[in-house]
């Protein structure tokens, strides 16, 4: 709360003369720069309390960020023992609040030359991490009469794109090539990544109206499937970031040129990772390893998984094709020294692919019909998905989930509250990695089905 109350006395001095002022012709000529959250924070931009009736926005979006949003605290997270156990284990040279390496993804980290106005780092990721840099565009962007696009064009980034927002996000919930967690930072104590737009968006919490209310000349949009929406397409881009971030470092073009092949975060952590027994009670032992030798860890295919049967649904030409790469994809890496370009060909092939998709469930219009056949896909393949790893089993539960959420919200079935039940079930089970059974997931996932009718 220190910060917050400090951020609301500087901006009420800082950020409100700026409201009136014209956007210049040399403004417009000047680099952009970052000027940090405290310019966000006044009562009357985006620091109420409370959403304030009447408006476009919120209004309470920054107040929602630094109380609520764990973005906000994400450089304190390497201050800790944990964090600072890892910067002994990777040599870093420094403390983890102090490495690039981590700065990167858990603050505004960037170059003095950058810089517009002076902020704390241990601000952690504020606004402009997502919504670019802010110099130009903040006086301009509260004017009655200015459009989104004004704001785009001097640098905002379009995080009203579902498929620009997701990518946003995937910078640092999955990576590029300058900033990425390997299996090095995973075996230092790194939680693995995964990721799905509309859950990690609910626990965030939003603080974007939803729906978003239309700009005069544009459709609304539909307040039922709006979830929906940021599931499906944030799937697919999901998968095409995936796929490209393969590509990369099968062709071994990471920033540094430092890529060790294969890469192990790309494969399934659980293969060499999970609770040893007796062989007896071994489930993976029951069921074999199809389509790899026995000790080849398996590919990680949780961003697949699930999205395959919505791919399959929507736009079967491209998803036949799709499903042909992936397939590629999965069987050149589930060896024990899998092909470079082999490799790279296949997911270079995929990503366009899930592009297309992606452009096609960012737009299309949605309907019960289409969410209740998805809910009903799913554990109509409680099999595959279960014994895929934990990750996939993961990825089935937020997508029913999410499906559901919005499913429930529109058609109000009479049974909502046992499938709720069934769902929280199935996440329950995935609350021990160590204690994940299969055959029990893929049971209990089976039982949800007779209810979707």
């Amino acid at each position: 709360m220190h910060n917050a109350k400090r951020f609301f006395l500087v901006s009420s001095l800082v950020c409100l003369p700026l409201l009136t002022l014209p956007l210049t012709r040399a403004q417009e000529k000047e680099p952009v720069k970052y000027i940090g959250p405290g310019s966000c924070a006044a009562t009357s931009c985006h620091g109420s309390v409370k959403p304030i009736a009447g408006s476009r926005i919120l209004q309470n979006e920054y107040s929602t960020w630094i109380l609520q949003d764990k973005h906000s605290r994400a450089y304190q997270a390497l201050t800790g023992e944990v964090g600072e156990r890892m910067a002994t284990i990777l040599k870093l040279g420094s403390k983890a609040e102090e490495a690039p390496k981590c700065l990167a993804c858990h603050a505004l980290y960037i170059t003095p030359e950058q810089r517009g106005r002076a902020f704390e780092i241990s601000e952690g990721v504020s606004c402009e991490n997502c919504h670019g840099p802010a110099s130009a565009w903040l006086g301009p962007h509260t004017t009655r009469s200015w459009q989104h696009e004004k704001s785009v064009a001097l640098g905002m980034y379009d995080t009203r794109n579902v498929i620009h927002r997701t990518e946003k996000c995937l910078e640092c919930h999955l990576g590029t090539r300058n900033k990425f967690v390997d299996h090095e930072m995973i075996a230092a104590g790194h939680p693995d990544l995964y990721f799905e737009l509309d859950s990690f968006s609910a626990v965030m919490p939003r603080h974007w109206k939803v729906p978003r209310e239309s700009e005069p000349g544009k459709p609304a949009e539909d307040a039922a499937w709006s979830g929906l929406r940021e599931w499906a397409a944030g799937q697919a881009v999901q998968l095409r970031a995936a796929m490209e971030r393969l590509t990369w470092r099968a062709k071994n073009e990471r920033f540094d040129k430092k890529e060790v092949w294969p890469e192990y975060s790309e494969l399934s952590c659980f293969a060499c990772h999970h609770a040893l027994g007796p062989a007896r009670d071994s489930w993976r032992q029951e069921h074999g390893y199809a389509g790899r030798r026995p000790g080849d860890p398996a590919w990680n295919a949780s961003r697949y998984a699930v999205f395959r049967l919505l791919a399959k649904q929507i736009d079967s030409a491209n998803a036949q094709e799709l499903d042909r790469q992936m397939l590629l994809v999965s069987d050149g890496m589930s060896k024990l020294n899998p092909d470079r370009n082999t490799v790279a060909a296949a997911a270079s092939a995929a990503a366009p692919l899930a592009q297309r998709i992606a452009e096609r469930l960012a737009t299309m219009q949605y309907d019960q019909g289409i969410v209740l056949r998805m809910l009903q896909r799913i554990p109509d393949d409680a099999e595959n998905l279960a014994q895929a790893d934990e990750r996939a089993a993961e990825q089935a539960t937020m997508a029913l989930d999410s499906l559901y959420i919005a499913y429930s919200r529109e058609t109000k079935p009479s049974n909502a509250a046992e499938v709720r039940a069934a769902i929280n079930g199935l996440f329950q089970q995935l609350e021990n990695p160590s204690a994940y059974n299969a055959d029990q997931f893929a049971s209990a996932l089976r039982r949800i089905r007779p209810l979707l009718q």
